[in-house]
C-alpha cells in the first residue's frame, strides 16, 4: 500500500481501518492523533513482520474520528468484535459465562442461573466457565437449602404446592406455608456459601445440628447434616487465596512453541472459583503487550469486570513510545529485548518485584504470603528503563497529571491531563461498565505473583493441548483438499427450506476460524417458490446487496445443480471470482437416490469446473468438518422456516375471527408484531389504534382472548 498524503489524515482522535482489495477490514486500530499514528506505519525500517504482512495485503485505509480517546477505545473494541479483522488479536470465545442471581428485593427470592448481569439491584455470584458444574452446584444448593424453583408468574398462579415441596426441597411460599423471615434465613445461608464465607456457616450449622440432636429432633438434625455435607462438597472445589476476601481476576501469559497462550483466574470473595485459558497460534512474545490490552478490552466488553484486574506486568501502549520527531513504534516487537523474557525460567528464578503502585483496601485483598496452587514458572518483572510516558504538546509527562499516579508526598498539578495512557482509558471504560472503580495493576506482593503463576500454569496447559493437535489445522487441510488459494478463515453455508413452496427461507450460517459465529447467522425471507434453483439464484443478489465481509468459501447444501446456479448468478452479476464455491451433497444408495440413513459419512463435495466429486476420504477431518457446517445450516434454515410457518398459521387464525378483516389485521400486526402481544394487549392499547373506538376495542379484546387459548 502506498503512503497516504498527510494532509488527508485527520489530526483528531479516532479509529483507522485497513482494507484489502475486496473491501474486507483486515486491521482496526485506535489513535489519539490519527495522522501521527497512521504515518508511523510507513517508516522505512523497524516495522514488525506482522505489520509488514498486513500492509502488503492492505489496499486502502479509512478513518472514523471521535471527540475523545475514550470514544476511540470503545469504537475500536466494537469494530473488532463486529468484523474480527485478520491481523487484529481477536478474542474468539466471547460467550457469556454462567452466573447465579438472587433478587433479594423479593419476599421469596429465587436462585437463578443466568448469563448476563443487569443493573437491577439483584445479587450476582460467579462467573462459572462450566455451565454443567454451575448447574450441579445449583442442584446441591436446592437439595440442601429449600428455595423455590418456579418463576414469579408460576408462583402467583399456583393452586397447590409443587412436587418439590413434598420432596422437602421447597417450603411452598406460594401456599403461604413459610414466612418471609424463615425463608430468608435459607437465603442468607446461600449468600454466605456463594460469597465464600463457609467457615462461619459451617460452625452455625454444626451448632444447630448438635442442639437438634440434644432436643431429640432427629429429622431436623438430619436436614442440617445434609446441609453441612452440601457445603463441604461446594467449598472443597475452591482454594482460598485472600483470607480477608476480595474480588479480582488474575491474568497470566505463556509463550509456547507455535503461539501465545493466556490464562485467567477468577477470585471471588477471596477464593479461586474458576478459570479459563485461550490460545492464539502464530503469535510470539513480542505480541504480548498488544495481546494484553486487546484481551482486557474485548473480554470485559461482555463480562462485568471485578474491582481489580491483575496483569503479569503493565505493558506500554504503542502510542506512548514516541520519538521527538513524532514517529511511533506501531507494534511491540521493537520492545522484545526490553520486555521480560518469556516466563520459562526454573524455580530458582527471581520473584517479581513489586511495582510502584499500592492498591487500596477497596480494590484488593490484604497482603498474604500463604502459598496457593501455582506452577513452577514465575512471572517476569514489569519492564524497566522504557520511555512509557505520553507527552503532551509542551513536552510534559501526561501521567504526572493523573492524581492516582502522583508520587507520594507530592502535589498533583491542578490542570487536567492532556491525554490518557492505554491503561487509564481502559480503567475509565471498565469503571463505567461496572458502575464502580476498576484498577488494572501489576503484582504487588507474593500472593499476587502466585495468582499470576496459577493463571500462567493454566495457559501453559491450554497451549500444550492445542499444540498436541494435528500439525496441519483443519483450515489448511480444507485449503489443500478444495484447491483454495489459502485457508478459508471465513466460511458461509446456505440452505433452502420450505414446505410445498410456502414460507421459503434461505438460511446462512457463518464459521470463522473453524468456529460458528452465531451472531452473524442470517435468514432471508424469499418469495414463495418450490424451485430451489430459482430461490438460490435470487438469493445471490440479496447476498451481494448485503456487502462485505465476503467469505473465503461459500458452501452450498446441494449438488452440482445448485453449485452451477450460484456460479451463474455471480457471473451475471459481474463478480465471478468474488469467493470460492463448493457444494456438499448426500451420497447415493444402490438405487441412485440420496442416502439419508443415519451414520452415513460418504457425502460428496463438488467444486466449479470439475465434473466428478472430490476424492475426500470418508470419515476424514475435512469431510466431517464440512458435514458439521452443512448440518448446522440445515438446522438453522429449518428452524427459521418452521417459525415462519407458525406465524403464518397464527395469522390465518387471526383472519378467521369474525369482524377482523385485512385492514384491521394489518393494524394489529403493525402495532403489536405477534399474536402473543395482541393477546396480552389491554383495551386501552387497542383504543390507541387508528379508527378503533372503545366499543370495537372491547369486541377485539374479547376475540383476541379467545385466540390466546387456541
Amino acid at each position: 500500500m502506498q503512503k497516504p498524503e498527510s494532509s488527508t489524515i485527520p489530526l483528531s482522535p479516532g479509529v483507522y481501518l485497513y482494507k484489502d482489495e475486496r473491501g474486507r477490514i483486515i486491521y482496526v486500530g485506535k489513535a489519539r492523533v490519527l495522522r501521527r499514528r497512521v504515518l508511523s506505519y510507513f517508516r522505512p525500517d523497524g516495522l514488525p513482520a506482522k505489520t509488514k504482512a498486513m500492509l502488503s495485503h492492505a489496499a486502502s485505509i479509512e478513518y472514523l474520528t471521535t471527540t475523545t480517546e475514550k470514544e476511540a477505545l470503545l469504537l475500536e473494541a466494537s469494530l473488532i468484535k463486529k468484523h474480527r479483522p485478520r491481523y487484529n488479536i481477536v478474542l474468539r470465545d466471547d460467550k457469556q459465562y454462567v452466573l447465579f442471581r438472587l433478587n433479594t428485593k423479593h419476599d421469596f427470592p429465587r436462585l437463578e442461573v443466568v448469563r448476563q448481569a443487569r443493573r437491577d439491584g439483584a445479587r450476582y455470584f460467579g462467573p462459572f466457565t462450566s455451565a454443567l458444574a454451575a448447574r450441579e452446584t445449583w442442584k446441591i444448593i436446592h437439595r440442601a437449602f429449600a428455595l423455590r424453583r418456579c418463576s414469579d408468574k408460576a408462583m402467583k398462579n399456583r393452586v397447590r404446592a409443587c412436587l418439590y415441596h413434598f420432596m422437602g426441597q421447597c417450603p411452598a411460599p406460594c401456599m403461604n406455608m413459610v414466612t418471609p423471615q424463615e425463608y430468608n434465613e435459607n437465603v442468607r445461608k446461600v449468600c454466605d456459601l456463594l460469597q465464600g464465607r463457609a467457615a462461619p456457616l459451617m460452625d452455625s450449622l454444626r451448632e444447630a445440628m448438635d442442639r437438634a440432636s440434644e432436643d431429640l429432633e432427629f429429622e431436623k438434625a438430619a436436614i442440617l447434616r445434609d446441609q453441612i455435607r452440601a457445603v463441604e462438597r461446594t467449598v472443597e472445589r475452591q482454594a482460598a487465596v485472600l483470607p480477608g476476601g476480595g474480588d479480582m481476576d488474575a491474568v497470566g501469559l505463556f509463550p509456547a512453541d507455535r503461539g501465545l497462550a493466556l490464562g485467567i483466574v477468577f477470585v471471588r470473595s477471596g477464593a479461586v472459583t474458576d478459570g479459563r485459558a485461550f490460545y492464539w497460534p502464530g503469535l510470539g512474545f513480542e505480541d504480548a503487550p498488544e495481546l494484553l490490552w486487546s484481551f482486557v478490552s474485548q473480554y470485559y466488553s461482555q463480562v462485568t469486570p471485578p474491582p481489580r484486574i491483575l496483569l503479569p506486568w503493565l505493558p506500554p501502549d504503542a502510542e506512548d513510545l514516541e520519538h521527538e520527531d513524532g514517529a511511533v513504534i506501531p507494534c511491540a516487537e521493537d520492545l522484545a529485548s526490553a520486555l521480560p523474557a518469556p516466563s520459562c525460567a526454573g524455580p530458582d528464578a527471581a520473584p517479581m518485584p513489586s511495582g510502584p503502585e499500592t492498591s487500596s483496601p477497596e480494590t484488593s485483598g490484604p497482603e498474604t504470603s500463604e502459598p496457593v496452587t501455582a506452577g513452577p514458572i514465575p512471572s517476569g518483572p514489569e519492564p524497566s528503563g522504557l520511555n512509557t510516558s505520553a507527552k503532551d504538546a509542551s513536552g510534559t509527562d501526561a501521567r504526572a497529571h493523573a492524581s492516582h499516579d502522583a508520587p507520594k508526598g507530592g502535589t498533583a498539578p491542578s490542570s487536567p491531563p492532556a491525554s490518557f495512557t492505554a491503561r487509564e482509558l481502559l480503567e475509565q471504560a471498565l469503571s463505567d461498565r461496572r458502575n464502580g472503580a476498576v484498577r488494572i495493576v501489576p503484582p504487588q506482593h507474593a500472593g499476587d505473583n502466585q495468582l499470576v503463576d496459577m493463571a500462567q500454569s493454566n495457559a501453559r496447559e491450554e497451549a500444550r493441548r492445542q499444540e498436541q493437535k494435528t500439525e496441519l489445522g483443519i483450515l489448511d487441510r480444507l485449503a489443500r483438499s478444495l484447491h483454495l488459494a489459502g485457508p478459508p478463515h471465513r466460511i458461509e453455508c446456505v440452505d433452502v427450506s420450505h414446505t410445498g413452496g410456502q414460507q421459503t427461507r434461505v438460511g446462512l450460517v457463518v464459521f470463522e476460524e473453524g468456529q460458528p459465529a452465531r451472531s452473524q447467522y442470517r435468514a432471508y425471507a424469499m418469495p414463495d417458490s418450490g424451485d430451489d434453483y430459482a430461490t438460490l439464484y435470487a438469493w445471490v443478489a440479496r447476498r451481494l446487496e448485503s456487502g462485505p465481509p465476503w467469505p473465503d468459501l461459500l458452501l452450498i447444501d446441494g449438488g452440482r445443480g445448485q453449485l452451477r446456479t450460484i456460479q451463474r448468478a455471480l457471473q451475471e452479476a459481474g463478480q465471478p471470482n468474488l469467493f470460492a464455491l463448493a457444494a456438499i451433497a448426500k451420497a447415493r444408495d444402490e438405487q441412485g437416490h440420496a442416502d439419508r440413513r443415519a451414520g452415513n459419512v460418504a457425502d460428496r463435495i463438488f467444486v466449479p469446473d470439475r465434473v466428478n466429486a472430490l476424492p475426500l476420504r470418508e470419515g476424514g477431518p475435512e469431510l466431517l468438518f464440512l458435514q458439521n457446517v452443512r448440518d448446522s445450516t440445515h438446522r438453522f434454515a429449518i428452524g427459521r422456516h418452521r417459525k415462519a410457518k407458525r406465524g403464518a398459521a397464527l395469522s390465518g387464525e387471526l383472519m378467521r375471527l369474525p369482524g377482523i378483516g385485512p385492514a384491521t389485521a394489518r393494524l394489529l400486526w403493525d402495532r403489536f408484531g405477534s399474536v402473543e402481544a395482541m393477546c396480552a394487549a389491554t383495551q386501552e392499547d387497542l383504543c390507541g389504534l387508528p379508527g378503533i373506538g372503545p366499543a370495537k376495542a372491547a369486541l377485539l379484546l374479547q376475540k383476541l382472548s379467545g385466540l390466546g387459548h387456541v
